[in-house]
């Protein structure tokens, strides 16, 4: 797909579920996010957020590597890195993957889910009740990781309620 070029939501949800069907066995968890999840008309990529199994790159790749470093990388070094991007070699439609782990998945996953407004409000309400993200947590008053398992935490910590992937505009 060219920059800037969209697809209908159902192909973007055979994409995103094939994908995903690649992925899953190498993670621990593992959500389509972004436009997909919020089922939006018109997609432009695919945001996957998951928890790798443990893997190795390299000469001698496993686990999640032995698939990511089939597609052609745009950005994001493995393992080095917290977001890959990568284009299928078939169609070139770009996949932005977001590496997480237990403590901060819930806080990824909303974050990449967006939209990007809803993002951006929703991380100025958890600064404003006391709990910032920073690096890709949220932190207390002593900096303190607050771990964010699931989605409805970082709702809840940001004292709202929760709102239906789809009404996240």
């Amino acid at each position: 797909m060219s920059k800037g070029e969209k697809m209908e939501l159902a192909r973007a949800i055979e994409f995103s579920e094939a994908i995903a069907a690649q992925l899953k066995p190498h993670c621990d968890r593992l959500d389509v996010a972004g436009s997909v999840r919020r089922r939006c008309p018109q997609v432009g990529d695919i945001e996957i957020v998951c928890i790798p199994k443990p893997y190795d790159v390299g000469l001698f790749e496993s686990g999640i590597a032995t698939v990511v470093e089939r597609w052609e990388k745009v950005r994001g070094d493995l393992p080095k890195c917290k977001y890959t991007q990568r284009l299928l070699p078939y169609n070139k439609i770009k996949v932005d993957i977001f590496f997480a782990n237990p403590d901060n998945y819930g806080l990824i996953l909303a974050i990449r889910t967006g939209s990007a407004d809803f993002s951006a409000r929703l991380v100025s309400r958890l600064r404003q009740n006391g709990t910032p993200a920073e690096g890709g947590y949220l932190r207390n008053y002593k900096g303190e990781i607050v771990p964010t398992p699931n989605e409805r935490e970082v709702f809840q910590l940001a004292g709202i309620g929760w709102i239906e992937p789809e009404k996240r505009t």
